[in-house]
C-alpha cells in the first residue's frame, strides 16, 4: 500500500509529522529476532531501495557490520540505525522506534494526540511547516515558516525532528511552550494545551467574513493522510452538485496519503498523465487518469508555502492538465517518495525510495510549484481576517464560470 508520508508531518501533530510520500510494507515479509538483525535488516533495505544508489556519496558497506561489537539491546540497535541513517543526509529517511511508529499509524486511521502543527528542519532550522486546522495549534496562532527557538526554554539549535517531537508531544491536557521568531516580528512565547487530534480532512466551512459568490463551492482540503480522505471529498463535490464551479483550498496542506492524491484528481481529469515515479535505477512509473472524472467544472486551487507533497502532486497534476488555476504562493518543494518499512518488535523505516515528477515531467523538490496568479497574504490581512487569497480565487473562478455562460448572479 503506498501512501504519501513525510515523518515530520508524523512529528508534526505532536506526534508531529512531516508528511509527503511513502508506502507501507513489511520488508521480505521476514522479521528480525535480535537487535543486531534488526539493524542489519535497515542496511539491506538502504542497500537496495534507497533512491540515491550512492548513499550520499559513500560506500555503504563501511556500515554493515560497524557495531557488531557494540550492539546488544533494542536501544543499541535504535541509535545505531540512527547514526547510520543520519549519513545520508536525508530528513525523510528515518527510523521510528515501536511508539512513533504506532504514532504514524494512527495518523492514517484518523486521530492523533498534540497540538496539531507539522514541522521540519530548513538549513538546521527547526521550523514549522503548517498548523492543522482547528487544533491547539492553529488556535494558538501558529504559522507556517515560524521557526521554533526554544521548547519549554530548552534551545532548539542542533535539534533533530525526532528530538523536538519528544519535547513537544505529551500527555493529553498538558501544556508545551514554545518561543517562536516570526519574519519582522519580536520573539513571541506561546504556551499550548496538548489535546487529542481528530483528524477531518474535508471542510465546507467558508472562512471567517470570506463572501463567496453563490455559484461557488468551497471545499478545504487540510490533509490527505487519512484513509477517508477521498470519501470526505467526494461528499463534499456531492454537496455541491448545483454549484457552477470549485475553490479547492490546500493552503498549509502538509501531503498525506499518495493514493489519495491520485483519486481525487482522477475525479477532475479526463485522461493525462497525474504523476509519475523515478527509482534509484531510474526506471520511471507513469499513472495516468482512469476517465472516470466526477466533475467538469471549472476549478481554482489556493495553494501556499505551507502546501507539500500530496498537495504537490494534486496541483501539479491539475495545472499541467490545465484543468486548474492555480492561486496563492509558491509551494513547499517536497518532491521525494518514501517507503514505510513495519520492523521487527514494532519498529519501522521510513526510507526514501523515489523521486516524483508533475505530468509535464518536472521535478519540484525544493523548488515547489509556483501559482498562475501569485498573491500575498501578509501579517495584516491575517490579522484583519482579510483573505486576499480567497478573494481573488472567487473572483477568478466566477470570471471562469461567466465564460461558460453557467454563472447567474
Amino acid at each position: 500500500m503506498k501512501i504519501n508520508l513525510k515523518k515530520s508531518f508524523f512529528i508534526a501533530f505532536a506526534l508531529l509529522v512531516v508528511f509527503v510520500t511513502s508506502s507501507i510494507t513489511t520488508s521480505g515479509g521476514v522479521f528480525a529476532s535480535s537487535p543486531q538483525q534488526l539493524y542489519d535488516q535497515v542496511w539491506k533495505l538502504i542497500n537496495s531501495k534507497y533512491v540515491d544508489h550512492t548513499n550520499n556519496q559513500q560506500d555503504w558497506k563501511k556500515w554493515r557490520n560497524k557495531y557488531d561489537d557494540v550492539i546488544k539491546t533494542d536501544e543499541d540497535a535504535y541509535v545505531a540505525i540512527q547514526t547510520m541513517l543520519a549519513s545520508l543526509n536525508d530528513p525523510y529517511t528515518k527510523f521510528l522506534d515501536p511508539k512513533e511508529f504506532e504514532e504514524e499509524t494512527s495518523s492514517i486511521k484518523g486521530s492523533l494526540k498534540g497540538i496539531g502543527v507539522q514541522i521540519g528542519l530548513r538549513e538546521g532550522k527547526l521550523v514549522i511547516i503548517a498548523p492543522i486546522e482547528d487544533t491547539p495549534g492553529e488556535k494558538a496562532g501558529l504559522l507556517a515558516e515560524d521557526e521554533i527557538l526554544e521548547i519549554d526554554g530548552k534551545s532548539t539549535k542542533g535539534i533533530t525532528i525526532d528530538k523536538a517531537a519528544d519535547s513537544i508531544r505529551g500527555e493529553e491536557g498538558t501544556y508545551v511552550t514554545l518561543l517562536i521568531k516570526r519574519k519582522n516580528q519580536p520573539n513571541k512565547l506561546y504556551k499550548i494545551q496538548r489535546a487529542e487530534i481528530e483528524i477531518k480532512s474535508v471542510s465546507t466551512k467558508v472562512p471567517e467574513k470570506a463572501k463567496l459568490d453563490d455559484c461557488v463551492g468551497y471545499i478545504r482540503l487540510s490533509s490527505f493522510i487519512s484513509k477517508n480522505a477521498t470519501t470526505e471529498f467526494e461528499a463534499a463535490l456531492n454537496q455541491y452538485k448545483n454549484k457552477k464551479g470549485f475553490i479547492i483550498d490546500l493552503r498549509s496542506n502538509p501531503g498525506g496519503l499518495l493514493s489519495n492524491a491520485i483519486l481525487i484528481s482522477d475525479m477532475f481529469l479526463n485522461g493525462g498523465i497525474i504523476v509519475s515515479t523515478v527509482d534509484r535505477d531510474g526506471y520511471k512509473e507513469t499513472t495516468r487518469a482512469t476517465r472516470n472524472y466526477v466533475t467538469d467544472k471549472p476549478v481554482v486551487i489556493l495553494i501556499n508555502k505551507g502546501s507539500a507533497s500530496a498537495s504537490e502532486i494534486f496541483s501539479g497534476a491539475m495545472k499541467d492538465n490545465k484543468r486548474a488555476l492555480l492561486v496563492g504562493e509558491n509551494t513547499f518543494g517536497k518532491g521525494l517518495v518514501q517507503e514505510v518499512n513495519k520492523l521487527m518488535g514494532g519498529s519501522g523505516a521510513n526510507i526514501t525510495i523515489q523521486k516524483y515528477l508533475t505530468p509535464n515531467g518536472t521535478d519540484i523538490n525544493k523548488k515547489g510549484i509556483a501559482p498562475d496568479v501569485t498573491v500575498e497574504l501578509t501579517e495584516e490581512n491575517i490579522k484583519a481576517k482579510d483573505d486576499v487569497q480567497l478573494k481573488k480565487a472567487n473572483e477568478l473562478l466566477v470570471q471562469m464560470i461567466k465564460n461558460q455562460s453557467v454563472c447567474v448572479k
